[in-house]
């Protein structure tokens, strides 16, 4: 069956198609200029390069916490791990006032928020923005960044959350 071409399309087929490509899911967090913790569910997140070590997110320029991101000199991606789909959902929800409420954190380059239990993290110094459409690219510098394992070193990387069409799921490995 070969896929209909057309030349029109709606917003919400535009997103549907994106949502067919599978994601890992992040929360990127930083520190507004009056220390107030920031921090937000994103999916879309990629890296840039390997030397130097550079990675890029998206954020909506009608996000509130735009502000804390464009003027802040770091932030960190934290890499959600399959049993974090709770904090996945807090993060990404307009409805709680402090997302950081009883979570577990240790402090980062420039006092920015790295979740406990994540599958990686990546401390980052906020190198460069685009105003790009309706969002706002993000590209990062990478000071530091860790691998969370099961089980303690030498064991299988944590099990990572992933997002597609609309839903989160878990790996499931083909071979």
């Amino acid at each position: 069956m070969n896929p209909t071409l057309t030349r029109e399309f709606s917003a919400r087929d535009f997103r549907d198609c994106l949502g067919q490509f599978a994601t890992g899911v992040t929360i990127v967090t930083s520190r507004a200029a009056d220390g107030t913790r920031v921090g937000l569910t994103a999916n879309s997140f990629n890296s840039v390069s390997l030397d130097p070590p550079l990675v890029l997110w998206s954020l909506s320029k009608k996000a509130g916490s735009v502000p804390a991101f464009t003027a802040g000199s770091h932030y960190a991606i934290n890499v959600l791990a399959a049993d974090q789909i709770e904090l996945a959902r807090r993060f990404a929800s307009k409805e709680v006032a402090d997302r950081f409420a009883g979570v577990a954190f240790l402090e980062g380059v420039g006092g920015v928020p790295i979740l406990a239990g994540c599958a990686a993290w990546f401390e980052c110094a906020n190198r460069r923005q685009y105003d790009e459409g309706d969002h706002i690219l993000f590209v990062g510098q990478v000071e530091r960044c860790g691998l969370a394992r099961d089980g303690g070193a030498g064991a299988a990387a944590k099990t990572p959350l992933i997002y597609h069409g609309g839903r989160y799921f878990t790996e499931l490995p083909l071979e």
